[in-house]
């Protein structure tokens, strides 16, 4: 029997320490690791970690329809062999899905929204929603795994979750 209970859940900010179980925030944060370039460019180093088994790491270019809040949740996926990295092109802020997993079912669902200059990077294996651009259509840099193989599991919910419209 299917529960027609509602599921909300409230979204927050995108930050380092809020997303640390699901993947790496990956922002110009503090001072840079090096400055290159005869001193003109900071490098902020190595800071998301690419996973993955088998095959390789692929960059992908990705063009996503805009959504809104509230949003439904009705299918999160995850990707077993490979971490994956989106880059907004366009600085559009995106929601962000997760949610923990447990005995192969995800649970436990969290929503951010990412602030400009935030990219994000999924860990191989985390639960997470699609790829949802807020407010305007954006295209993104995807760096995940190509290779041989199933590299993609679904969950589709019989009872969506639902991600609030924020307070203005």
């Amino acid at each position: 029997m299917t529960s027609t209970i509602s599921r909300t859940i409230a979204p927050t900010p995108l930050t380092t320490e809020g997303f640390a179980d699901y993947g790496d925030v990956i922002e110009n944060a503090g001072d840079p690791d090096k400055i290159i370039n005869q001193g003109k460019c900071g490098r902020f180093h190595d800071r998301a970690k690419l996973d993955f088994g088998t095959g390789q790491a692929g960059i992908s270019l990705f063009e996503a329809e805009a959504r809104t809040l509230p949003y439904v949740v009705d299918m999160v996926e995850r990707h077993p062999e490979g971490s994956q990295a989106f880059i907004p092109v366009d600085g559009v802020p995106m929601l962000v899905i997760v949610a923990d997993d447990q005995v192969g079912h995800p649970v436990n669902l969290k929503a951010f929204i990412s602030q400009p200059g935030q990219t994000i990077n999924l860990y191989r294996g985390t639960w997470h929603g699609v790829l949802a651009p807020l407010g305007n259509a954006g295209r993104f840099v995807v760096v995940d795994r190509i290779g041989d193989g199933a590299n993609l599991e679904e969950y589709w919910f019989d009872n969506p979750w639902h991600v609030e419209a924020l307070d203005d």
